[in-house]
């Protein structure tokens, strides 16, 4: 979600700041700002527009320094309006026309206890310009301040409940920027010629420095020109072992569209890549394939040794990566015959359960910082459920580093906030996991093990056969594009596709869209269908294919129109109200792989029909790093 970008250098480092708000653009923003110190004082500039407005702006008022702080904002407390706009200052107390700003903050997270923090500060005489959180942060730092900014920025956070990433600097001390993370990320970046950095990605240094510092949980690092510090908030410092310097080839979020008109359209396209990246040096099935890493690229634990300890999964997820593990769900007890208990992250955490210790633990997350997620899996850890296992996108992610196994995913980076590529490729490293516990658990055949890659071998080259179904799809859309509601129905291991159908058309098109198991529909469902509403129907000729044409004939009764996604042979023809679209065959176990990329399409099409944001829906956040 926000971003922040931070930096003490000898040089100008407006320009870098500015970059890596561009290149934290497609985590979602809804305003932007950079804050600088000259030397003499703190200046700033903030905008509601994109980055490239800031740029222009900053430009014009001649920001130039070599500290300061940046950065993008997705709204939480208070409006998307200039005033609540990061960065925030502090004047003192009393009224701020009268006094130079002292202070300047940015912040990722959320306050729980700002009211109460304000209301303190007000009767201190501090005057708010926001309605925001942040803004506490800024006075409380300012109302602590001794003539250490560490001492301040210590004692501020101490006093703090709730998720923060900040960085913040003040006037009476030019070269020094302070940062600290509880909850959400921050890495720090070594640059040349003693320049120093802060940024929620590492992403957002790329081309500027590849070598970073992971901060932890209650870290505190110190930024200043020549040399850094990183201390725990009573002040004690880490050693470099404790918090060693890591070469990180992060890749820029800046990729060329080329022929592409939205990046979402580009990464549906890269699908077939992806997969094949996501597979790549898979030459067996092995519990290897899910070892974990320790801290410094050395060998971590051994999967083997947790999947012969372990009788259950459960999967902690949110969004699209819950979809992903409903799909998971079906092929964990159907071919490796573990029970699967999947739970939305943002539940979970907050409702008694039962925990059973051999329970394997399976987040997924495409950032590996989504924070309901993160805090599931602290919970469930708290339980005393320790085997724990990510599928997740980022190699250098707190998730990753919090969870004894994990599979990373090839899928690159992903700009586009309605998740594509990322969703089939965590669906293919569930597929693996679920053959690897089947293989630990004995019941797995060599034959079947070989058919099952060779399906996953494949898999490639049947996305390519569905990706040229687009022309078909967009057909569909032009009709969508004028409807308000739609209905997606799917039974047994499409179900899950359903819902994820549905999720991406609301999430880009703005049309209201709900998903039910097909056999849902005459226990309340079928109510609301019109010629006016149209279901969509994911029809593969698997075992309930009879009983899904028994559903869509309930459909075609009651007056509403179809659009089915039929494997070849289901024997399912166009007419009046059926509007049918052949797949390339029968994929088995792996069939939901193929069948959510026409859905994908079908969103994306719809959306650009109807003139939304495809790339930057409204009031949405690429990486959710907030409750």
């Amino acid at each position: 979600m926000c971003g922040i970008v931070g930096a003490v250098s000898a040089h100008n480092s407006v320009p870098v700041l500015v970059q890596g708000l561009q290149r934290l653009e497609y985590r979602g923003y809804d305003s932007c700002g950079v804050a600088v110190h000259t030397g003499t004082g703190l200046l700033r500039a903030r905008s509601t527009a994109r980055v490239a407005e800031l740029q222009t702006q900053v430009t014009q008022e001649g920001l130039s320094a070599g500290t300061g702080i940046a950065h993008t904002r997705w709204a939480t407390h208070g409006a998307p309006v200039v005033h609540n706009a990061h960065p925030h200052f502090s004047h003192g107390p009393g009224d701020a026309d009268q006094r130079p700003a002292r202070v300047a903050l940015v912040h990722n997270g959320i306050i729980e206890n700002h009211e109460a923090l304000r209301a303190e500060l007000q009767a201190k005489g501090y005057v708010f310009a926001s309605q925001t959180d942040t803004e506490v942060i800024a006075h409380l730092v300012d109302a602590l301040y001794d003539g250490d900014l560490a001492h301040a920025v210590q004692a501020a956070v101490a006093r703090l409940h709730g998720a923060y990433a900040i960085a913040v600097f003040h006037k009476d001390e030019p070269q020094r920027v302070l940062g600290a993370r509880a909850g959400s990320p921050l890495v720090l970046g070594v640059g040349a010629e003693g320049a120093h950095y802060l940024a929620s990605d590492a992403m957002a240094l790329v081309g500027v420095t590849d070598q970073i510092v992971y901060l932890e949980e209650g870290d505190v690092a110190d930024l200043q020109l020549g040399r850094f510090w990183i201390t725990n908030t009573a002040g004690r410092p880490y050693t470099a072992e404790q918090r060693p310097v890591k070469t990180v080839r992060a890749h820029s979020g800046a990729a060329e569209l080329g022929p592409y008109r939205h990046y979402m359209q580009k990464e549906i396209f890269e699908q077939p890549r992806a997969i094949a990246d996501t597979l790549e040096g898979v030459q067996g099935i092995a519990p290897e394939l899910f070892d974990g890493v320790g801290p410094d690229g050395e060998p971590g634990e051994a999967a083997w040794r947790v999947f012969k300890d372990i009788d259950r999964v459960l999967i902690l997820a949110c969004g699209t990566s819950y979809y992903s593990g409903c799909t998971a769900k079906y092929w964990l007890e159907d071919i490796a015959r573990i029970p699967t208990q999947v739970e939305v992250a943002s539940e979970y955490r907050y409702r008694h359960s039962v925990p059973e210790p051999r329970t394997l633990v399976v987040t997924i997350s495409q950032s590996g910082e989504t924070a309901d997620t993160l805090a599931a899996l602290r919970h469930a850890q708290s339980l005393g459920l320790t085997q724990t296992l990510t599928i997740c996108n980022v190699a250098t992610s707190t998730m990753v580093r919090e969870c004894k196994l994990a599979y990373i995913t090839r899928a690159g980076v992903e700009i586009g906030v309605a998740s594509t590529k990322a969703f089939t490729t965590q669906l293919a490293g569930l597929f693996l996991l679920t053959l690897a516990l089947a293989q630990a658990k004995g019941r797995l055949t060599e034959a079947q093990e070989a058919e099952h890659l060779r399906a996953m071998r494949h898999l490639p080259v049947a996305l390519q056969a569905v990706l040229a179904l687009e022309p078909q799809l967009v057909d569909w859309a032009e009709q969508f594009a004028r409807k308000e509601n739609a209905l997606f129905l799917g039974r047994g291991l499409h179900y899950p596709i359903a819902l994820e159908g549905a999720l991406k058309l609301k999430e880009i098109s703005y049309i209201h869209a709900e998903a039910y198991p097909a056999g849902e529909l005459k226990h309340g469902p079928l109510a609301l269908v019109t010629a006016d509403m149209p279901v969509v129907t994911v029809a593969p000729n698997d075992t309930l294919l009879e009983k899904l044409k028994s559903n869509m004939q309930e459909v075609r009764a009651r007056g509403g129109v179809l659009y089915v996604l039929a494997d070849a042979d289901t024997q399912i023809q166009s007419s009046e109200g059926l509007h049918v679209i052949r797949m390339p065959g029968h994929y088995g176990q792996l069939s939901p792989l193929l069948h959510v990329v026409p859905l994908q399409l079908l969103a994306y099409h719809t959306a650009l029909a109807r003139g939304t944001d495809v790339d930057k829906p409204r009031n949405l956040a690429k990486s959710v790093t907030v409750e």
